[in-house]
């Protein structure tokens, strides 16, 4: 359950601090885990583990009436790690063998190691109890998949932990997310510990949410955390099925759990390096150079190393060399490097000359060799919508119209909008809608867009006399 760490990919967008980057959120605490230099915990982590320690006191209780009981240890003790082929075969075995769905988690070594490799895998099933697989001593779980691949899988953000699973040979064909049950449900925050409390009266502790979990061997409290994960996480999804049933959402979750799961896996991104944080305060087309030539270095130090690209170089000092190279006059001679902070880090110091050839080589591309600056080669579709009104006025004013119908549907159903309609797909359509706004017409725009079938069918009539109120407007 810790954050991924995506090679290429784990820097934050154009505009965002260096805070709040954009890794996959971590440990289901809906927070990334960027690591800065030689610091190993995010205060997004610890702030979102502070709130779910804070949700529900003792004393408190979870806000329902109802004392809250700490999960403190598992209730079958703490099962061995499977280290040994034999052993795992064994586990899968009784896995194979055991009745109702089957509740999984990954732990990843996010902010430490590069990648989304998955370092632990924690699975639990009636009569079979709870099983700890090492993936990295047993690498092949492609039994694990033939015996439980049409086994429904209950995990918490699925999405996070899917693509780690399925490098190992696990993928389910069927499978319940705790966490988008709970957005669909209207539950403000869907964090697994929050979840935990509000719905079953259980609290987890959440210390090693941010741990190195590629350290060997694994501590036994990192195991009990981990064990404790899936304890009661089919427990979970029934409670949550049941409100799904009561608030006639059940065929929307459907819907969505089949989308998770047959997600192809996402194409690699374009130009990752655009993703550094506080890449918005690069002006220059030559600075830019030196930004994606520091972050490629970067890159292949970290691969090489098999660390966290955040642990050999920070986004600030990336952002900080490209301002410097910016200056006017141009700079000219060896790079003044060591007067960035970022770059006198643990590992950073260890490859100063390769951050000197780096910002060398941006000095001498040609001018047609150097980025564009950001948003001038933007991807196909529309502009960015604070660009709208100069645009195309018409369509600005769709779109406000789309949103403030969106919105009062989100309220409606107690569904966030961004769950109940794709942004990407309501921009798309706002910008280029059907020649004839009809419901129908709507529809099938949508469900191009990827919007499944419960979306399209609660949003194309809103969103029809949106438009049309649009343009008598």
């Amino acid at each position: 359950m810790t954050a991924a760490d995506t090679p290429g990919e784990e820097e934050s967008p154009a505009g965002a601090d260096e805070a709040g980057t954009g890794e996959a959120t971590a440990d289901k605490a809906d927070s990334g885990v960027p690591v800065a230099d030689e610091a190993v915990a995010d205060e997004a982590v610890a702030d979102e583990a502070g709130q779910e320690a804070g949700d529900a006191s003792p004393e408190d209780g979870d806000g329902s009436g109802r004392d809250v009981i700490d999960l403190l240890e598992p209730a079958d003790g703490l099962p061995p790690v499977i280290a040994a082929a034999q052993d795992l075969a064994a586990a899968v075995a009784r896995l194979a063998a055991g009745t109702g769905p089957v509740a999984v988690d990954a732990e990843r070594a996010s902010g430490y190691r590069y990648g989304q490799r998955a370092y632990l895998v924690q699975l639990r099933r009636a009569g079979a109890g709870t099983v700890l697989i090492d993936p990295i001593a047993t690498p092949d779980l492609s039994g694990l998949g033939a015996a439980l691949g049409d086994v429904e899988a209950v995990l918490h953000a699925a999405s996070q932990d899917l693509p780690c699973l399925a490098e190992i040979g696990y993928q389910p064909r069927e499978l319940f997310d705790t966490e988008l049950a709970g957005r669909l449900l209207g539950y403000p925050r869907v964090a697994l510990g929050t979840m935990l409390e509000e719905v079953l009266g259980f609290r987890l502790a959440k210390e090693h949410s941010a741990a190195d979990w590629s350290v060997r061997p694994l501590p036994a409290e990192m195991l009990k955390y981990a064990a404790l994960d899936v304890e009661v996480l089919t427990e979970l999804r029934d409670a949550l099925a049941d409100q799904l049933r009561e608030q006639g959402k059940t065929e929307w979750a459907r819907q969505e759990f089949a989308a998770i799961a047959a997600a192809p896996p996402p194409p690699p991104r374009a130009d990752p390096w655009r993703r550094t944080s506080g890449i918005h305060r690069v002006r220059t087309r030559r600075a830019l150079a030196v930004v994606r030539e520091l972050w490629q270095t970067r890159d292949e130090i970290a691969r090489d190393a098999d660390l966290s690209p955040r642990r050999v170089l920070s986004d600030q000092a990336i952002v900080d060399a490209a301002r410097a190279e910016a200056a006017k006059p141009p700079p000219t001679g060896r790079p003044q490097l060591e007067r960035i902070s970022g770059f006198h880090a643990r590992y950073a110091r260890k490859y100063s000359d390769r951050w000197v050839a780096a910002v060398l080589r941006a000095r001498q591309l040609d001018d047609a060799e150097l980025p564009e600056v950001a948003g001038a080669a933007a991807a196909p579709g529309p502009p960015p919508a604070h660009r709208w009104a100069e645009r195309d006025p018409a369509a600005a004013a769709r779109l406000a119209a789309a949103r403030e119908a969106v919105g009062a549907l989100s309220a409606e159903h107690r569904v966030p909008v961004e769950n109940l309609l794709p942004p990407d797909a309501l921009r798309r359509l706002a910008w280029e809608p059907p020649t004839s706004a009809t419901t129908e017409s709507i529809t099938a725009a949508l469900t191009a867009s990827g919007a499944r079938p419960w979306q399209a069918q609660l949003t194309a009539g809103p969103l029809a006399a949106a438009f049309a109120a649009a343009a008598v407007a």
